[in-house]
């Protein structure tokens, strides 16, 4: 007679436990969230604290859209496993939008043989090609056209040749010269972390253009930044 008693009880206890246990792993999960965002600020910090790999005025200037990703080698020449980064566009009144969370992945090993992670920064200089993310997969060099940007002592060479390039890409990797054209992999949508991070049902595109949604304090200081080096 007891043990049917002694099973409800700890049935009873075990789904009491449960709305607890999912905001705890929704928590570990925002942070996870935060985490890759703050990456992405301290990525774009140290690319522009450094002259060999800071992005000149001239190409933030006439930026529209900025990612900021960070990828991870799957091994020695076996290109990236996985990645993530973050999507900011240039909104009509000339302010930055929320950093939007996105996946990034299957990057060229070329960038960077021998590391163990890839940093890069793509500049966009028009609206429509960060804008194939709000349909489709983005892949920069087939879908966009991309070359490495002007860095340093090159920011004179800002010619029709960079102004023209749909996409400027800006990496750490030694070799890369200005003019280069790239192939760097995909870039995607994640829907599931800009929701929980955000706290909406609103997606990618939503996100980008709103000014209906609060600016959490985590993004701030990326955002602020990014408006300081690219008014």
């Amino acid at each position: 007679m007891k043990t049917p008693a002694l099973f409800a009880c700890v049935l009873g206890l075990s789904l009491l436990s449960v709305p607890g246990s999912l905001q705890a792993q929704r928590e570990l999960q925002r942070k996870d969230c935060v985490t890759r965002i703050e990456s992405c600020e301290a990525i774009l910090r140290e690319f522009q604290s450094d002259p060999a790999t800071a992005i000149p005025s001239a190409v933030l200037a006439r930026a529209r859209a900025i990612v900021i990703t960070n990828q991870f080698k799957a091994g020695f020449i076996l290109g990236v496993k996985d990645g993530y980064g973050v999507l900011m566009a240039k909104k009509a009144d000339g302010k930055w939008s929320l950093p939007v969370i996105i996946r990034a992945g299957e990057a060229s090993v070329g960038l960077q043989v021998g590391g163990r992670a890839i940093e890069t920064i793509y500049v966009f200089n028009d609206d429509r090609t960060p804008r194939l993310l709000f349909t489709q997969r983005l892949n920069i060099g087939a879908d966009a056209a991309a070359i490495a940007g002007p860095k340093g002592a090159e920011a004179e060479r800002t010619s029709d040749e960079f102004r023209k390039a749909p996409v400027l890409i800006y990496s750490k990797a030694r070799g890369l010269y200005a003019g280069a054209t790239i192939k760097t992999g995909f870039l995607s949508r994640d829907d599931k972390a800009n929701r929980l991070f955000y706290s909406t049902e609103y997606t990618l595109p939503e996100i980008l253009d709103s000014d209906w949604i609060a600016a959490p304090p985590e993004v701030q200081p990326l955002m602020a930044y990014l408006q300081s080096i690219a008014p």
